[in-house]
């Protein structure tokens, strides 16, 4: 086992350079699906954003999503593997669902979050598991503190964000919300929008249609998780242009 393959076969194993090869695999996972993700915190409000890619023409597109909600005021965005961000979400649901049932109240959004993290950091440590190869972008409004964005990664890392990015044009994007971030600008409802619209198309270089991406939307007015219909998102992509 001195080779880079003995180590690699055993998601339990550390390498000599104190690397877990089989973790850094799910991360290559999440970036093989050619998809970005980006979350915004604004003053009142959190988005996501990703594209919608539909792989077949034969497909039915209303079926296609990669933005799944976990509770009522409790949503999130996937980048990675379809099968494994379907899992983690109804996982989420599930856990919250408990959550209510045994306290009476809503479970709170950095609670969740890390709950799901410790379920991903466990998929490290057994033999017979494997990591997932996906990374969830969580948005919820928190009654005390107002608008949460977390990301949870394949290692089981759960951290709050002012911006999020997952995917293959994580680098670039990330560059990009930390320039338009610097300072802890208030962000309006409308302003958070259109940030994430104008990352996702920086990072791509293009203008997006309103049936090529999807936005998802909570705000402290309406803490409702909801999905922008494509009459919402054309309105920002016209502002977005328009401001240009």
């Amino acid at each position: 086992m001195s080779s880079v393959t003995g180590y690699d076969r055993h998601i339990t194993i550390f390498s000599p350079a104190g690397r877990l090869h089989q973790v850094e695999y799910a991360f290559k996972a999440v970036n093989s699906e050619l998809n970005t993700s980006i979350g915004v915190r604004g003053k009142d409000a959190c988005v996501v954003v990703t594209q919608k890619k539909v792989p077949q023409k034969l497909l039915d597109a209303s079926t296609v999503t990669n933005i799944y909600p976990i509770t009522r005021n409790i949503g999130c965005v996937m980048t990675g593997r379809t099968a494994d961000s379907r899992a983690m979400a109804q996982r989420g649901r599930y856990e919250a669902a408990e959550f209510k049932y045994n306290n009476g109240y809503d479970m709170p959004v950095h609670v969740i979050a890390g709950r799901l993290a410790d379920i991903n950091q466990v998929y490290t440590q057994h033999a017979y598991m494997r990591p997932f190869g996906t990374t969830m972008i969580m948005i919820g409004i928190d009654d005390e503190t107002g608008p949460q964005l977390y990301k949870i990664d394949p290692a089981g890392t759960s951290v709050g964000y002012k911006g999020a990015v997952a995917g293959e044009k994580t680098p670039v994007t990330t560059n990009f919300l930390e320039k338009k971030l610097k300072g802890d600008p208030e962000l309006s409802y409308e302003e958070t929008v259109q940030l994430g619209i104008t990352a996702l198309q920086a990072a791509y270089n293009t203008d997006f249609k309103a049936n090529e991406v999807e936005v998802a939307v909570v705000t402290t007015a309406d803490p409702t998780f909801r999905l922008l219909t494509e009459a919402e998102v054309d309105h920002h992509l016209t502002a977005i242009a328009e401001r240009d």
